[in-house]
């Protein structure tokens, strides 16, 4: 009754690795492997005790293991901190530029016209290729990833010529802007 017991108490220690469920199975078997298996728990307990980690409350912490922080690795201008620093100016310029093109007159502004429709452009590729890259990543989906990743590049391609030829060629977003705000 007490190996029993004993056996409950070790239990969910024994399932945590492979010799341990080994132990469990053949302990099972019969009571002269139960005894077996009690005196390998209690000779590897002791070698776990005698061990050169000193115990700290919540856990050793061993130094190279995942217990260290992480190291950080050095700004790129590439990746990281930078689009996302990029990403927020952008964002907060389109607020001033959005309305001084509701203030003055596109044709009298034309480059004005071209930066506020390069910035409309660029800041819903960005949107885009963000929930493109969190929703379908080409890691999870090899095929239909870079599919649409191409499909945007090549829509925003697109877009921006069309920009250009509007701004160009047609009244320009800043006299749409004003005439969509006065309609």
């Amino acid at each position: 009754m007490a190996s029993s017991t004993l056996l409950r108490s070790t239990l969910p220690r024994t399932f945590a690795s492979a010799t341990g469920r080994n132990v469990l199975r053949s302990a099972l078997q019969g009571t002269d492997e139960l005894n077996l298996a009690y005196s390998s728990l209690i000779s590897r307990s002791k070698a776990r005790a005698s061990s050169t980690a000193q115990y700290v409350p919540g856990g050793p912490i061993i130094k190279g293991t995942v217990n260290d922080p992480v190291e950080f690795p050095p700004p790129s201008r590439t990746h990281g901190s930078y689009h996302w620093a990029f990403e927020r100016l952008l964002a907060a310029s389109l607020v001033p530029m959005t309305a001084a093109a509701f203030v003055t007159s596109g044709s009298s502004y034309p480059v004005f016209d071209g930066l506020l429709g390069l910035s409309l452009v660029m800041h819903s590729h960005i949107g885009f290729d963000s929930m493109i890259v969190d929703y379908v990543h080409k890691r999870k989906f090899p095929i239909l990833g870079p599919i649409l990743s191409w499909t945007l590049r090549t829509a925003t391609v697109g877009v921006l010529v069309g920009v250009y030829q509007f701004n160009t060629n047609d009244i320009g977003l800043t006299e749409l802007i004003a005439k969509v705000w006065t309609a």
